[in-house]
């Protein structure tokens, strides 16, 4: 049985206090993409620069700063749809409100001062402090620990801030369970790849289990889980998804991340000297992570056509449901097909390190966790605008929508050729030869053919943020 609809017709002043991260987190994007693109462009032509010199912008630096943007922006994203859907669970507000302004304001620190980190440690101007301020020169975790440590006192704020609303509930069923112990596990979970607190691990192999921990682990299980257990809660609560349906999917959620977030890291073991077959098990559960959450939103949009069709209730957030689900599309290509594909060993073997691992990371990310965050902005967006009668047009977010979308798929197309070649070339003349630029040399063609899905790219990031900025600040009355 399907319940009504939840209308919004207010906002708690903590869930006001979080129109100022919607701006923020949207302009981090922007600022992601547009560095890809720099990166792009250098990667196809090193002797030539791209706007700004190389010499001011590295390669290597902006590499860096353009992989951290990411957990950034991502990471803020999702606590602002935890912050946003923990009132209307508890059905009252926090006590100090403004400790939302604090967490904003600790988190600003953290993402400025740890971008100019990256920067000058990974350019030498921070001879003696680069391990706390700077650039710890691990792939994809790379803050300075300073900084980590900013970004863990931030995560566990966030959580009790949603627990201390969330444990006054007057229901409590597996899905806010699940919501509650998923915002744990992203607040504790990223101390993995905090060890040792006062060094850089001395042995590489055991630096890099714990590494892989933390994106395994603090991303595709708890992250996974909080995702599931938030768009649960809206389905539910829109009318979308009945309670008993959406816990069933919720147990299943939880059967399967349980064993996918912890047995998928198995992929990475047999690299680190364990048996052969936790390539198989760690392939198959990694592959079968998108599979609850793509049941969620086909029952979703299921009942939502029937209902629309039979003259009920129209959904009023179906601007950030157009997101949740290109994001269950992209999460199947992504961390579903390509994931499975570069796991087996003899592919991981010849293509890791090439182009052949970009349609993955970009897809799966994009798709398992980007746009879930976009969806979570345009949610606070979306009430702020049923709150106060604003005039909501979807025109630009569809525009944006499309473009970003096409942009990344059609942006697999070259570097899956060009990855394929490199492998090729690795299994023949040996690995080290396709990270010479003359294995490139014949591939130009389809590294210039980039320009046209990175500008999609640009144009969508683009226009997420004027979107965003428009409804959530200079709204109008109906």
């Amino acid at each position: 049985v399907l319940q009504p609809a939840m209308k919004i017709t207010k906002m708690f002043p903590s869930q006001k206090k979080l129109l100022k991260y919607v701006p923020i987190v949207s302009l981090l994007f922007v600022v992601q993409v547009f560095l890809g693109a720099y990166l792009a462009h250098l990667y196809a032509d090193p002797t030539q620069d791209f706007v700004f010199s190389q010499s001011w912008l590295p390669f290597n630096v902006i590499r860096s700063v353009h992989t951290q943007l990411a957990i950034l922006w991502v990471a803020v994203g999702w606590i602002v749809g935890g912050l946003l859907i923990a009132p209307w669970i508890a059905n009252k507000d926090h006590k100090f409100p403004w400790l939302v302004d604090v967490l904003w304001i600790a988190l600003l620190v953290v993402a400025v001062g740890s971008i100019i980190g990256l920067y000058m440690g990974a350019t030498g101007q921070m001879r003696d402090t680069w391990f706390w301020l700077g650039n710890e020169g691990r792939e994809l975790i790379n803050l300075g620990r300073l900084w980590d440590f900013g970004l863990l006192i931030g995560l566990v704020f966030w959580f009790l801030l949603i627990i201390s609303l969330i444990k006054k509930a007057s229901t409590n069923n597996p899905i806010v369970g699940t919501i509650i112990w998923s915002a744990f596990g992203i607040a504790t979970l990223y101390i993995a790849g905090m060890m040792p607190i006062h060094k850089i691990q001395p042995n590489f192999t055991v630096d890099d289990y714990y590494r892989w921990w933390v994106i395994h682990l603090w991303v595709e299980l708890t992250f996974e889980l909080f995702a599931a257990g938030t768009i649960a809660f809206f389905s539910v609560s829109l009318g979308l998804v009945s309670q008993k349906v959406a816990e069933r999917i919720m147990f299943f959620e939880l059967f399967l991340m349980m064993l996918a977030g912890t047995l998928g890291v198995g992929h990475h073991y047999w690299w680190q000297g364990l048996d052969e077959y936790w390539i198989a098990i760690g392939g198959i559960f990694s592959a079968m992570e998108p599979l609850p959450l793509a049941l969620m939103v086909v029952e979703a949009w299921k009942n939502y056509r029937e209902k629309r069709a039979g003259g009920g209730e129209v959904n009023d957030f179906t601007t950030p449901f157009m997101w949740i689900t290109g994001s269950v599309v992209l999460n199947f290509i992504g961390a579903g097909v390509f994931g499975m594909v570069i796991n087996t060993p003899t592919i991981s073997y010849y293509s890791h390190g090439t182009y052949l691992i970009m349609p993955h990371a970009h897809t799966a990310l994009l798709g398992a966790f980007g746009y879930v965050s976009i969806a979570f902005l345009y949610m606070t967006s979306r009430a702020n605008a049923l709150a106060n009668g604003y005039i909501w047009n979807d025109k630009l977010s569809k525009l944006s929508f499309w473009s970003l979308t096409i942009g990344v798929l059609l942006f697999t197309l070259p570097t899956l050729l060009i990855g394929i070649e490199q492998t090729k070339m690795a299994s023949e003349m040996g690995y080290y030869y396709t990270r010479t630029r003359e294995a490139l040399q014949g591939l130009d063609g389809w590294m210039w053919f980039r320009i046209l899905p990175d500008a999609m790219m640009i144009l969508g990031a683009v226009g997420v943020f004027v979107d965003l900025f428009m409804k959530t600040f200079m709204g109008k009355k109906a």
